[in-house]
């Protein structure tokens, strides 16, 4: 059977525009955490001869972020704050943190935030104004580059993002009391770094046609003046896609939720550059799985940049978690087939509408044809003067191999 391959990339367009997060919002984050960063630095800081660094994690530096359901929901914004002249030896977790919370909490009252500080097991929550729609967890966290390379060297293991490695503050550690060079570790900025490294060809060229186009409107523009939330690829808009259709599957069942870290490593180990949304979701959706490995009865699905951290590590105590992830993948690949089969941009909203949400979907087809109902009747191939290739096709049966592949 064929798929129209310009229709459905045409769509997936249209839906990851309707998931994106606005640029403002991007633009707000990074003013958010810029503020935090210079209020650290002020000379009446007590954290200031700590050499405090502010940075962004998560989704939105990764520039995964996908927008809430509705206008009533908050956009979660991570940030770490790296004191880079503390060491482990010289604080306890619990010291840190509430060194830090004194800070976040005068930031408060000086910005004048009305709604409390909140204290998470890991971070601090700054709630911001409800028409920011907004949060921003703030994690306590000193350099770990030592211990994270002795321990990888010891293992002969890859140490090229152990520069970045960091050790936060959780309060449900046994040793968050007490002295201890036993601290969780973390490393966003490592994270970040080869998630970027998995997409680096597509993501220059793209950058390139953006500043090109820029370029011949007039704009003296260079790639200082384009910050890479600007920048979107094919990854990353087939992980967009990906997180929204597994929060609606598991809207009902939130513990049973497949992690978004999951879905983006396999993701990314999966991506093979390809330059549409469409020829990346579909290689995405084949190959995921095999980067799962099965050791006995441990699912392993490790951190590249930390091989230590199992990001599957709860599937052993609740292999429900397991079950549930084979099946959403499953779902979703049943579910992309079938809009690749659609001749038409309604049958393509009727395909994944039930996990992508009515709004979404229905919105891309809105996008694509001015909300004609002619057009959204007519076919796809039709409207766009598409090609026709074989539609994906997924095996029926898990593939879960015992040695990795890709893995840094």
């Amino acid at each position: 059977m064929n798929m129209h391959v310009n229709t459905i990339e045409a769509f997936l367009e249209a839906l990851v525009k309707e998931l994106e997060v606005p640029e403002h919002r991007y633009e707000q984050a990074q003013t958010s955490y810029t503020s935090l960063g210079e209020w650290l630095h002020r000379p009446e800081s007590t954290v200031r001869q700590y050499d405090p660094l502010v940075y962004c994690q998560g989704s939105f530096r990764l520039g995964t972020a996908i927008r809430p359901h509705t206008d009533a929901e908050e956009y979660d914004v991570d940030s770490v704050v790296e004191l880079r002249s503390l060491t482990k030896r010289d604080k306890t977790q619990q010291q840190l943190k509430a060194m830090l919370g004194v800070e976040i909490k005068a930031y408060h009252d000086a910005k004048g935030m009305e709604k409390p500080v909140r204290e998470g097991n890991r971070c601090w929550v700054l709630d911001y104004a409800d028409g920011a729609q907004f949060h921003m967890d703030v994690v306590p966290a000193v350099p770990n580059t030592e211990q994270q390379r002795s321990l990888l060297e010891a293992r002969m293991l890859d140490t090229r993002w152990a520069s970045t490695a960091i050790s936060i503050t959780d309060r449900r550690e046994p040793n968050y009391w007490v002295l201890s060079e036993d601290w969780p570790r973390s490393n966003p900025k490592g994270y970040s770094n080869w998630f970027a490294s998995r997409q680096a060809a597509v993501f220059e060229r793209r950058r390139r046609a953006i500043l090109e186009t820029m370029q011949k409107q007039g704009f003296r523009a260079s790639v200082e003046d384009l910050p890479d939330f600007k920048v979107k690829t094919p990854l990353q808009s087939a992980i967009m896609i990906l997180k929204r259709h597994r929060d609606n599957m598991f809207a009902r069942d939130l513990d049973l939720r497949p992690i978004s870290v999951i879905i983006t490593t396999l993701a990314a180990h999966a991506y093979e550059n390809q330059d549409t949304i469409s020829g990346a979701l579909f290689a995405i959706l084949d190959r995921m799985d095999q980067f799962i490995v099965r050791d006995g009865r441990k699912y392993i699905i490790a951190n590249p940049t930390d091989p230590f951290e199992n990001f599957a590590d709860r599937w052993e105590r609740e292999p429900q978690k397991a079950e549930a992830f084979f099946d959403w993948l499953r779902q979703a690949r049943a579910d992309f087939r079938a809009a690749a089969l659609a001749t038409t941009y309604k049958d393509m909203s009727d395909a994944v509408y039930q996990r992508m949400g009515y709004r979404a979907a229905t919105g891309a087809v809105d996008r694509l044809t001015g909300g004609s109902r002619l057009l959204r009747a007519a076919t796809g191939a039709t409207a766009v003067g598409a090609g026709t290739v074989t539609a994906p096709s997924f095996a029926n049966a898990d593939r879960r191999p015992t040695t990795p592949k890709g893995y840094a």
